[in-house]
């Protein structure tokens, strides 16, 4: 029998961003390369279990998120995960699906592993204050005290991590489909598109438009750089008023269609400071696109100056400084280094092969599914 991989998270929405991508990826990936089977156990409009599917609970829609749905009785998590009975979890959150997973995991002898995709007490730490950090921390803690093992997709969560007292991590980069992501997008006149004139330096962020992403930095920047740049905001809808060398457009829920975009684009803008790995800036790089980050979180892990450059946190001048540099520099040739930068080290076949190993370490120490541990092998594909 195949090996039966649950992923189980609430951070998964038809709008929702980086988790869904890995989800999604991990899953296509298994299909194509192993005999293993996966099956999703995410929020969705009704309750609705396929082994090997997209397993569904019921949630209602959080205001003011990408479509965010929040189930809130554990006892229908439980009662999921014991009738889709996994011989490995992976859990995507820390919130009650955690707990129920870690319950049934234990209740079957069966082994379960996190996947440490946002920080919530830092994100809202910064908005309650350090007490809350503080206990957010704790929490979150003891909530990982009985996984098998933790993943973390940067070493600077990995650092955080241990920092709080979790040091049974395993760093676990995150990955881009390059044939989806390419130079090869670049196809869209999007100068002419935004009505901009032909010598415009165009640049783009693409993103939720939430507080930690510190829109308004770029927001400034580009007020300090004025018409001759423009910046293309792809991540929200078009209410609210930006100055006129600034466009706000929807997300682009299609891959191939983000990647139109963002290869069309001269370069890439993210202000962020509190980014856990940063997946949109690879997606970027892997078509081409150098990428002008803050100094902060796990982006200088991405970007050093062959691919971009590093701009102070929350400092427009910076920002604004970085970007006018970049245009000192060639850009296609920091845009050929991004990708190479891509290939060599983060295409979602290195990053799942990777993770692969260590789901077959902590099979191989689990009583219940050590007689499995043979269907881990890769499948051969041409």
């Amino acid at each position: 029998m195949p090996m039966h991989l649950v992923d189980a998270t609430l951070f998964f929405s038809p709008t929702s961003g980086g988790v869904k991508r890995y989800l999604l990826a991990k899953r296509a990936w298994l299909a194509r390369h192993t005999n293993w089977q996966q099956t999703l156990l995410v929020p969705g409009e009704s309750t609705r279990l396929e082994r090997g599917g997209v397993s569904t609970i019921t949630g209602g829609i959080v205001p003011g998120t990408f479509n965010y749905r929040l189930p809130l009785k554990p006892w229908a998590w439980s009662r999921a995960l014991e009738q889709l009975a996994p011989d490995i979890t992976e859990v995507g959150d820390v919130f009650h699906p955690a707990w129920c997973a870690r319950i049934a995991a234990r209740r079957r002898n069966t082994p379960i592993v996190a996947f440490y995709h946002s920080n919530f007490p830092q994100l809202a730490g910064r908005r309650l204050g350090r007490a809350v950090e503080w206990l957010l921390a704790n929490y979150v803690r003891e909530t990982y005290a009985g996984f098998d093992r933790v993943f973390a997709p940067s070493r600077y969560m990995c650092d955080y991590l241990a920092s709080i007292g979790v040091r049974h991590t395993t760093l676990q980069p995150l990955g881009v489909d390059a044939d989806v992501f390419s130079p090869a997008r670049r196809v869209r006149d999007l100068r002419h598109a935004l009505g901009l004139k032909a010598a415009t330096r165009l640049l783009a962020f693409a993103g939720r438009f939430a507080k930690e992403k510190n829109l308004s930095v770029l927001l400034q920047a580009f007020a300090r750089l004025g018409d001759r740049y423009h910046l293309l905001l792809i991540g929200g809808d078009q209410t609210g008023r930006v100055a006129s060398n600034v466009t706000k457009v929807a997300y682009r829920r299609d891959s191939r269609e983000l990647a139109e975009w963002l290869a069309s684009c001269d370069a890439l803008v993210h202000a962020g400071t509190r980014e856990t790995f940063g997946l949109v800036i690879l997606e970027a790089m892997a078509c081409g696109r150098p990428v002008v980050g803050a100094r902060a979180g796990a982006i200088p892990e991405l970007i050093d100056e062959s691919v971009g450059t590093l701009a102070t946190p929350y400092d427009a001048v910076s920002m604004a400084r970085s970007i006018e540099a970049l245009y000192d520099r060639d850009i296609e040739s920091l845009g050929a280094a991004a990708r190479e930068l891509v290939l060599r080290r983060f295409t979602w076949n290195q990053a799942l092969q990777l993770q692969m190993q260590t789901y077959a370490g902590i099979a191989r120490h689990s009583p219940t599914v050590t007689p499995a541990v043979e269907p881990i092998r890769l499948i051969e594909t041409r």
